[in-house]
C-alpha cells in the first residue's frame, strides 16, 4: 500500500538520512535570487507575493518526496505519480499543478553507449519541483544562466519548465551526435568486410539502444503539443506558444534519429549482402575446382578397375596420352572458369 500525504503528516519532524538528494532549494522574487529555502519553510515561502521557488531533487527516496509534498500541499495521487517510475514521456494535469515527465538520453564518455534516465517537472502556480532519476548531467548550468536573466525567471515556473525541456532537447542532439560517431566505425566495418570482424552481440545492443532512444524522445513531441493546445491552470497562454515550438524541435530531433536508424539498417543490410556475396564466391570457387579435379579422378578411377581388356592398356604411349589428355581437359576447364570469373 502506498503511503499517503495525510498519513505522513503524523510525523512532521521527519529526519532524512541523506540530505544530498536535495540539489537546490531557492526562492526568487521578481526573477531575482533571494535566498536558499529550507524544506520545512516551503509552505510559507510559496504564499509570498511574486515568489517563485525552484526545488531540485536527485534520486529522492519516499521520505523526502513525502516531506516536500506536505510542504507544497500536494494531493496523495500526485505524490503517487511522482514516486512511480515512468517508461515514456507524459503529462498529467491535476488542475492546480501539472506533472511533466521527460526521459533523459545521454551518452557515457567511457563506452559511448546511451544512458537513459527520467526527469520530472511539477509545475505549480509559484513553484517548480524537478526530480532527476538516472540522469548524468545536472541542471546547475541552466539554473545559473537563468539567474543571470531575471526577466525570464520572473515569467513563472511554466517558462522555467520550457527552458528545462529545451535543455533536454539540446542533450538529445548531443547524444545523437555522439552515438553517430560511435556507430560510424561499425558501419564502415560492415560495408568493407561484412561480418568478418564484427561482434554481432555489440551490434544487437546498439540497435536496441537506438530503438530505446527513439521511444524515449518521440512521445515528448505529443507532450509538448498537449501543453501548447490544452488549457491548464499553471500554464500561461504565452508559455503555450513556447511549448509548441518545442514540439517542432522534438520532431526535428526525431527525424534525425530516423535518418540515423535508416543508415544503421542500410549498413547492416549491406553487410549481410557482402557476406552472402563472399559465401557465393567461395561456393563458386569450390564448385569450379571440384569440376576440374573430377576429370583426372574419373579417368584414373576407370583405369584403376584392374580389368584385363582395357583400351590401350599395353600401348607404349598410353600413359603419356592419358596424362596429356587429363591436363588438356583440366586446362580447358580452368580457362573457361577463369573467363566466367569463377576462379
Amino acid at each position: 500500500m502506498k503511503k499517503s500525504v495525510k498519513a505522513a503528516n503524523t510525523s512532521p519532524d521527519m529526519v532524512l538520512d541523506n540530505m544530498s538528494e536535495v540539489i537546490a532549494s531557492r526562492v526568487y522574487f521578481n526573477g531575482r535570487r533571494s535566498r536558499s529555502v529550507e524544506l520545512d519553510d516551503l509552505s510559507k515561502v510559496i504564499t509570498e507575493p511574486e515568489a517563485l521557488v525552484w526545488i531540485g531533487l536527485k534520486e529522492p527516496d519516499e521520505a523526502l518526496l513525502v516531506r516536500v509534498a506536505l510542504q507544497l500541499g500536494l494531493e496523495p495521487h500526485v505524490l503517487d505519480d511522482m514516486q512511480a517510475r515512468h517508461r515514456m514521456p507524459k503529462v498529467m494535469d491535476y488542475d492546480s499543478v501539472v506533472l511533466v515527465v521527460a526521459m533523459t538520453v545521454e551518452v557515457s564518455a567511457s563506452d559511448g553507449l546511451p544512458v537513459f534516465g527520467e526527469t520530472q517537472m511539477l509545475i505549480g502556480p509559484s513553484f517548480l519541483l524537478t526530480i532527476r532519476r538516472g540522469a548524468l548531467a545536472p541542471h546547475t548550468e541552466l539554473r545559473n544562466r537563468l539567474e543571470n536573466m531575471p526577466d525570464r525567471l520572473a515569467r513563472g515556473s511554466d517558462f522555467v519548465a520550457v527552458e528545462l525541456l529545451d535543455l533536454l532537447l539540446d542533450r538529445y542532439n548531443l547524444a545523437s551526435d555522439m552515438f553517430e560517431k560511435t556507430i560510424e566505425p561499425m558501419e564502415q566495418t560492415m560495408l568493407l568486410r561484412g561480418f568478418e570482424k564484427l561482434k554481432v552481440k555489440r551490434l544487437y545492443h546498439m540497435r536496441r539502444d537506438f530503438h530505446k532512444m527513439h521511444n524515449a524522445i518521440s512521445p515528448l513531441g505529443e507532450v509538448c503539443r498537449r501543453l501548447a493546445h490544452i488549457e491548464m491552470a499553471p500554464i500561461d497562454a504565452q508559455a503555450r506558444v513556447h511549448f509548441g515550438e518545442l514540439a517542432d524541435r522534438v520532431s526535428r530531433v526525431d527525424r534525425l534519429l530516423d535518418n540515423l536508424g535508416d543508415g544503421l539498417t542500410f549498413a547492416f543490410e549491406a553487410g549481410m549482402m557482402i557476406e552472402q556475396a563472399k559465401q557465393t564466391e567461395t561456393t563458386r570457387r569450390l564448385a569450379a575446382w571440384a569440376a576440374i579435379l573430377a576429370v583426372p579422378t574419373a579417368i584414373a578411377g576407370v583405369y584403376g578397375m584392374n580389368f584385363e581388356n582395357m583400351p590401350e592398356l599395353k600401348w607404349e604411349y598410353g600413359y603419356h596420352f592419358v596424362v596429356g589428355g587429363m591436363a588438356t581437359i583440366c586446362g580447358t576447364l580452368y580457362y573457361q572458369f577463369r573467363k566466367a570469373k569463377w576462379l
